[in-house]
């Protein structure tokens, strides 16, 4: 499928100038030429659309029922376009600099509790055949390092510093490389070395040909899917007696964050160990405590008791 010519460019220069994963560009291009063909029913293009065509689109979101939160995604992409083909002097303005951003309800993110994550791993290490050393290992990296699912799924061998064909690990931390192309120190825990080893023992069984990955499979990808191991991990969580509808690969990285505060961790720290931009984005899980703490105080202490 042909991408608009105009798309085309700023999907190239997102990508050369910030670094944006490819994730993101594929949710770049999704969004716009959903605009793009939007405003041909109105006889407009992308050179010469205006503010009103724009505000119809978002209208028309809205009332299909579709998120804030997603409407105010696609008119962020919305900016950003027309920005570019302002700056690059396609346009003699930005049609969407001035929109209102649908206001957003504060959505707390759902976590496990340490008994959850526990009968989680252990459900994990019950079962010691390749697919299972292989799930132990994701899950002690994904819960012990907050790593993102894509971080996590597309990480080269070479993250982890060994030989070819080496199985053991001193390394402490490993480089990710996250959300535009930024590079941080995530930490490897004792329990997530092991659980490394022991799979490094079996890999070859998934990539008898050699693979840069550290989790390969055999599709396009050369990795495992953000997909495939959400299909992994819910089927995990059935057998460890938990609500799959509740289990995701980012429901590890909120727990990981959450019950950092919680033991009394650097908000800062945790800012860090995320790779969150800006702090404010850590900032939610000072609100998750804050509800927890809440909902403990409602269900045990005295006054709080019905009679």
């Amino acid at each position: 499928m042909l991408v608009h010519p105009l798309i085309e460019q700023f999907l190239e220069m997102m990508a050369a100038e910030r670094g944006a994963a490819g994730n993101t560009l594929a949710a770049y291009q999704r969004d716009l030429e959903e605009f793009a063909g939007f405003i041909t029913t109105k006889r407009k293009t992308l050179a010469n659309v205006a503010r009103p065509a724009i505000e119809q689109f978002l209208a028309q979101l809205s009332q299909s029922g579709l998120a804030a939160s997603s409407v105010a995604r696609k008119l962020s992409a919305l900016r950003q376009f027309f920005q570019f083909l302002y700056a690059e002097k396609l346009r003699a303005d930005n049609p969407a600099a001035t929109l209102e951003t649908p206001k957003l309800g504060r959505h707390l993110p759902n976590i496990l509790s340490m008994e959850e994550v526990n009968a989680l791993l252990d459900a994990a290490r019950a079962d010691d055949s390749p697919k299972g050393l292989r799930l132990q290992a994701m899950l002690e990296l994904l819960y012990g390092a907050g790593l993102r699912v894509s971080e996590l799924v597309s990480l080269p061998l070479a993250a982890l510093c060994i030989k070819a064909g080496g199985t053991h690990i001193e390394a402490e931390f490993l480089a990710v490389r996250g959300k535009g192309n930024k590079e941080r120190l995530a930490p490897v825990s004792g329990k997530a070395r092991q659980a490394l080893a022991d799979y490094l023992a079996v890999r070859h069984v998934f990539a008898p040909g050699g693979s840069p990955y550290l989790f390969p499979y055999r599709r396009a990808e050369g990795h495992i899917t953000r997909q495939q191991f959400g299909v992994m991990l819910k089927e995990l969580a059935i057998a460890a007696h938990l609500d799959p509808n509740r289990l995701s690969p980012h429901t590890l990285r909120h727990s990981f964050a959450s019950h950092l505060l919680e033991g009394g961790a650097d908000l800062r720290v945790i800012q860090e160990l995320l790779g969150h931009a800006d702090i404010s984005t850590t900032q939610i899980y000072t609100h998750v405590s804050g509800e927890r703490l809440k909902k403990l105080v409602r269900e045990h202490h005295p006054l709080s008791r019905k009679t």
